[in-house]
């Protein structure tokens, strides 16, 4: 009788939707949106109790030397050491990017000092006879040219448009900023380096103070020597 049951087509259950009157009350939760919350509340009530049950069978006397170069900062364990290492804008770099990326960006930085400090160097190389005005288009070049005939624009820096001046010294900040900015990538190219050099096979050690041949507020690591077959 079950499978002649089974044989007559009857309608599927389905399960009512939320009324347009209703929308406002927001989503309405169907069966296997409650079959999915309470499969992650139950996972989540099985941690808490294995990790109840640590915390109680805990040995009072366990100690390990991270006990003492860590701190609690709002319920989270940080290491004193690298608490303020990096900077946030640092961390997501090395977070999000890889070394090729980071290289890349320290070569194109110092490709563009270079340019800019053989711009703005280039009047202290020339004679003290010949001066060299840039001009923003072509009317202001008329303009300097119609003054210089005239000679409104005298030898010495003292007749250089405050235009001029103000666009140079701009220069000048932006050559710093980028010769800041390449010693923070280089730094952070280093660290990043260093962290895959030690995620390679083979043992090595990390130098005691009175070990380094330079000694370094960094850590300095020596690899054993292996024989090559």
């Amino acid at each position: 009788m079950s499978s002649l049951r089974n044989a007559v087509s009857r309608r599927a259950h389905k399960e009512r939707s939320q009324p347009e009157s209703r929308k406002k009350f927001g989503f309405l939760e169907k069966h296997k949106d409650y079959v999915q919350r309470a499969k992650v509340y139950h996972k989540k009530e099985e941690t808490l109790q294995i990790l109840k049950q640590k915390a109680r069978f805990r040995n009072p006397d366990e100690f390990y030397f991270k006990m003492i170069n860590t701190r609690t900062v709002d319920g989270v364990h940080k290491i004193e050491g690298q608490a303020n290492k990096y900077t946030p804008e640092e961390l997501l770099l090395m977070k999000t990017q890889d070394i090729g990326y980071v290289l890349q960006k320290v070569q194109s930085e110092k490709k563009k000092i270079e340019k800019m400090t053989a711009t703005l160097h280039s009047l202290d190389n020339r004679p003290s006879s010949r001066h060299v005005y840039f001009a923003e288009d072509r009317e202001e070049a008329k303009e300097l040219r119609s003054r210089s005939s005239r000679g409104e624009i005298l030898l010495g820096s003292e007749n250089i448009p405050d235009r001029i001046k103000r666009k140079t010294a701009a220069s000048y900040r932006e050559l710093e900023a980028r010769r800041t900015r390449v010693q923070d990538l280089e730094k952070i190219y280093m660290d990043m380096a260093m962290q895959k050099e030690l995620q390679k096979k083979g043992k090595k050690r990390k130098l005691r103070e009175d070990e380094m041949v330079n000694p370094t507020s960094k850590p300095v690591f020596k690899w054993r020597a292996e024989r090559k077959r």
